[in-house]
């Protein structure tokens, strides 16, 4: 991932009341609070707060609760579907991504109730209608697992 960015970019965010405008997903399935350091589509870091009130760590495991790690991956996509939206209705459509398939996925530490889980997305690729995301998922300056995402874009209304 390229962390530099030149002087003329301009960066942006993206609220919880944001997020819920671009994208469907709602509690409980719902991966990311915020988006900050947004940079178009190129790149961006998403946040997602872990607690212990998660309905999942009542199953995923009772006593020594653990993120799972595909919704780990989910909030990963869920960052990069939010930005493309994000700037593709900047250019004035509004789009759904669906997720096409992930690759070179790598779970390296779990998390848990307490962490804050950035997601840092990078464009690899973008042809028309079809996106290639590189993924870290970061706690603490760690990274805790990766992936290369690959989305489709299409119309809402499709």
């Amino acid at each position: 991932m390229n962390d530099s960015l030149s002087q003329d970019t301009e960066l942006s965010a993206m609220s919880l009341a944001e997020i819920l405008k671009a994208l469907p997903h709602r509690y409980p399935f719902l991966m990311i609070d915020k988006i900050i350091k947004i940079n178009g589509d190129e790149t961006a870091v998403g946040i997602k707060n872990v607690t212990y009130n998660e309905p999942i760590f009542q199953g995923h495991f009772p006593g020594n609760p653990i993120f799972p790690g595909v919704l780990i991956i989910e909030g990963m996509a869920q960052t990069a579907g939010a930005i493309v939206i994000k700037h593709d209705a900047n250019e004035g459509g509004k789009n759904v991504v669906l997720m096409l398939g992930v690759d070179k996925a790598k779970f390296r530490k779990p998390a848990g109730p307490g962490d804050i889980i950035e997601f840092h997305i990078a464009k690899i690729q973008r042809r028309r209608n079809v996106g290639r995301y590189e993924a870290k998922a970061i706690v603490d300056g760690t990274i805790i697992a990766e992936a290369e995402i690959t989305a489709m874009i299409v119309k809402a209304d499709q």
